[in-house]
């Protein structure tokens, strides 16, 4: 094409510039990633007195990182809470205690041993503590005025976790109905609550166990010791190794052995069970990850196996 005796190159027209570009992909762990952010601000959007509960757990390790990012360059808005029930690993509080000066928070701790001593809850005969913390945990929102409660759960840990939506409304006597729960459409989500009223909010509920340890190895985030293989004194009950230690005894008939283990889930001493395994990497757990069939709760967790409907029961009351 040309005017006079001056030939002019055609121009590239916008649509044929865009062919030319790299499409733009986004990975399945930014995505999750993302969502999980976007969760996050928008509970600040809507909500006045939030708090993430911290364990020291893998889960909720991986949930104060999107905090940190969610919220750059400044500081995590909120503070941490801990329902300590007394039987914890000593590597996962002194994880705990060191990540929450690490990052400057404000941490809150119910404590439900203060709750044995001052009357609020009873000791069960078994000498477990995971189902008398949820009264622990209610009184702790109740006296902070926490409205919403960042939980690390995911839907693919256990039957009753996969019901529930990423809001989940919970009623002024912090119980869980799952036959109401609200729609969550385009990603909307509705926060209103009267007072006295709360929700939990699961920014990790679309992961996995798998995502949670790639994105651990992507973030190079570190974790408790007692999430790598290492040598434990164990005592093995009803096919699962549980640490020997003050809350678990040898019974009559018992002996213990020391394994290599690792632990794939953290909860109570006297109720979490270890797996064996050679994973002292995270690249190994991963493939050990990626090769399992069975949830870490269906595979560690004593206090699942109480009942088919265990979980969704301490959920109904008020767990998290």
């Amino acid at each position: 094409m040309s005017k006079g005796n001056v030939a002019f190159p055609l121009e590239r027209s916008g649509a044929h510039q865009m062919s030319q570009t790299k499409p733009y992909r986004v990975s399945h762990l930014d995505a999750l990633e993302a969502e999980s952010i976007f969760v996050m601000r928008e509970v600040m959007a809507e909500f006045e007195r939030p708090v993430l509960l911290f364990s020291g757990g893998k889960d909720s390790i991986v949930m104060l990182r999107l905090a940190e990012k969610a919220f750059a360059p400044a500081r995590i808005p909120f503070p941490v809470m801990h329902v300590d029930t007394g039987h914890n690993f000593a590597e996962v509080l002194e994880y705990r205690d060191t990540r929450v000066a690490t990052l400057g928070l404000n941490l809150v701790v119910a404590s439900v041993q203060e709750a044995i001593e001052t009357g609020l809850v009873r000791e069960l005969p078994d000498g477990t503590r995971n189902r008398i913390q949820t009264p622990v945990l209610l009184a702790a929102v109740e006296k902070y005025r926490f409205d919403a409660l960042f939980g690390g759960a995911r839907r693919d840990e256990e039957k009753a976790r996969a019901k529930e939506r990423m809001f989940s409304f919970r009623d002024e006597f912090g119980q869980w109905d799952p036959k109401n729960q609200r729609p969550e459409l385009w990603g909307l989500y509705n926060g209103k609550h009267h007072p006295g009223e709360s929700i939990r909010v699961f920014p990790l509920s679309n992961w996995t166990e798998l995502d949670v340890w790639h994105y651990i190895a992507k973030e190079q985030i570190p974790l408790p010791s007692i999430y790598y293989a290492h040598d434990r004194e164990v005592v093995e009950r009803g096919g699962m190794f549980y640490a020997v230690n003050e809350f678990i005894r040898l019974r009559d008939g018992e002996t213990s052995e020391v394994r290599r283990v690792r632990y794939r889930t953290v909860g109570d001493a006297s109720q979490t069970a270890a797996v064996l395994s050679e994973a002292d990497t995270v690249e190994k757990v991963i493939d050990e990850v990626a090769a399992t069939r069975i949830t870490e709760r269906g595979a560690t967790r004593g206090d699942d196996k109480v009942s088919e409907a265990a979980m969704e029961d301490r959920k109904r009351e008020g767990y998290f």
